[in-house]
């Protein structure tokens, strides 16, 4: 432990410099747009088969699932199997035996692994990565660009840099002592549950723990295995030993009880849906008196994000970034904006833009037509939630779809943008998540609006982003204050999304979760158990205090 202490001591003044990815353009004739069209077509058709990957052995089992496109369903993107019970527990048993050597490990040891998959996906898998999220994600080029390269690129690296630089947080020493921080791993395993909209957010679940000293086992989408199984094989290429992070594509509820019945649950690390996230927080509890330690559990959920538009709003700032975080990927970021607050006066000026830009919009295959702006949804489950939101609009007296309002899902998950007028600013259209590219419009007394901030804060139970849009100092303080805890990320004449990593941290409160901010520069330290060691260098030679005499 001494030779430990004092590596710790030594490195307080490291410093790793990192920047974010650059974002690719993808123009006609770039070498970038080239690589990717040669590997789309490579993929055009293929079925890839992803088994489970305990260690470095790859178990298939008898109940076979299929990855399907998105814009194009006939097309069997992936054939994976779901690990079952016993099978997930066979990969319990092999992460904790490799835990403790793992663990063990310097961290910049570690943390190369992670600069390293950074610079291949940045370099010779870049087009694999992207193309994977295009076809079974169903993303535009720009989409993927910005998940699968730049997002989980930053993702890997400022992280690694983050933890590299933890050990300089050392206490204070006094006189004849020295105090150290190691920070540990936590003493089990953590269970990585991932969605399927953003490959980056995947990689990060799992990767993360795992940097900081932690064993994982990692459950994908299954709408986006091919390209987290691509992630993960980029990841074992770049030095992750075995048994570190297990590939377990597995039924929710079959994972979820698995985990949570297990006494080593050290964590759990989710992105999805609230009853989900509620259910496995439940179980936790249930299973309390059975863990060695308390599970840490973090998690993200979703919004029902809002763009609150003042009279003093830059009417194109609004329908630019209204149009963009409503529609881009299809309304299918948990930042999406689906409801906007409008004041009377400028209603007509902004309805005419947003019509405008509507007409423009290419809903299609992003594959083979680079000019989509974004194409199907996800699968048929969120097809068929979707166009239940679209019939609840046309039969409400009070909705009025005045763009968009029709799917069709004979070939893809095809559905139009969708902009609805409400006259009820409570109608659940205006409260409940439903991740599709529907934007609900609430039109405002222009002089109300300190009553509709009120409305914005109180109507839904999420608190993930918001926007504000006005040129008057004054509004945009107020309504920071007002809207304090209404949203976790908090846009100023921006659109609700695209948020960067080291730039905007994201992640929000209430419904919306535990508000970790992954991106950030804290997020790495929900993944370490710090332990303190103080050592006296001088011995204790009396028991007696001075004051007894």
């Amino acid at each position: 432990i001494n030779t430990m202490l004092h590596r710790l001591k030594t490195v307080r003044s490291v410093a790793v410099e990192v920047k974010n990815e650059p974002i690719l353009a993808f123009k006609a004739g770039s070498k970038e747009r080239e690589d990717l069209t040669k590997v789309l077509q490579e993929l055009k058709g293929k079925t890839e088969e992803i088994p489970c990957v305990i260690g470095d052995e790859k178990i298939w089992t008898k109940d076979i699932r299929y990855q399907l496109s998105p814009f194009n369903h006939a097309h069997k993107v992936a054939k994976f199997c779901y690990a079952d019970k016993e099978l997930l527990n066979k990969a319990i048993v092999a992460s904790l035996a490799a835990r403790k050597e793992w663990d063990l490990k310097p961290v910049a040891d570690r943390a190369h692994i992670f600069f390293k998959a950074a610079d291949i996906i940045s370099g010779p898998k870049r087009a694999e990565i992207l193309a994977k999220t295009m076809i079974g994600q169903g993303k535009t080029v720009v989409q993927a660009e910005i998940d699968a390269a730049a997002e989980l690129i930053d993702f890997f690296r400022f992280n690694a840099k983050h933890a590299v630089e933890l050990p300089q947080e050392q206490p204070l020493d006094s006189e004849g002592s020295t105090n150290t921080t190691l920070y540990r791993g936590l003493e089990g395993f953590v269970a990585a549950v991932a969605p399927f909209n953003f490959t980056a957010i995947g990689g990060n679940l799992a990767g993360t723990p795992a940097m900081m000293g932690n064993v994982v086992l990692w459950k994908p989408s299954d709408t986006a295995v091919s390209a987290s199984y691509a992630v993960y094989n980029v990841l074992r290429e770049s030095g992750l030993p075995p048994n570190i992070i297990q590939f377990v594509p597995a039924h929710g509820p079959v994972f979820g009880d698995t985990v949570t019945s297990s006494e080593h649950l050290a964590g759990i690390n989710f992105t999805g849906s609230v009853p989900t996230f509620k259910h496995l927080w439940k179980q936790v509890a249930q299973n309390l008196d059975s863990y060695r330690n308390f599970p840490r559990v973090a998690g993200e959920c979703g919004g029902k994000n809002f763009h609150f538009v003042h009279k003093t709003a830059d009417i194109d700032s609004v329908v630019t970034g209204t149009i963009r975080s409503a529609f881009e990927y299809g309304g299918q970021k948990c930042s999406a904006c689906s409801r906007m607050y409008v004041p009377d006066s400028l209603w007509p000026q902004i309805k005419e833009g947003l019509l405008a830009v509507h007409k423009q919009i290419k809903v299609g295959d992003p594959v083979e037509d680079f000019g989509t702006f974004f194409s199907a949804v996800i699968d048929d489950k969120s097809f068929a939630r979707i166009k239940g939101w679209l019939e609840h609009a046309k039969s409400s007296p009070n909705l009025t779809v005045i763009a968009g309002g029709e799917c069709d899902d004979k070939k893809g998950y095809y559905v139009e943008p969708t902009i609805i007028e409400t006259k009820d600013p409570r109608d659940k259209i205006m409260n409940e998540e439903i991740f599709g590219p529907i934007l609900a419009v609430y039109v405002y007394p222009e002089n109300d609006y300190k009553e509709v901030l009120q409305l914005i804060d109180s109507t839904s139970p999420y608190a993930l982003t918001g926007s504000v849009f006005s040129q008057d100092r004054d509004v945009v303080d107020e309504t920071s204050k007002v809207l304090r805890h209404a949203a976790g990320n908090f846009y100023v004449n921006d659109k609700s999304t695209g948020s960067v990593v080291a730039q905007q941290p994201f992640g929000g409160a209430r419904a919306s979760g535990t508000n970790d901010k992954p991106g950030g520069p804290h997020y790495i330290l929900r993944w370490t158990s710090p332990q303190v060691v103080k050592e006296t260098h001088v011995p204790l030679r009396e028991w007696k205090y001075p004051y007894m005499g």
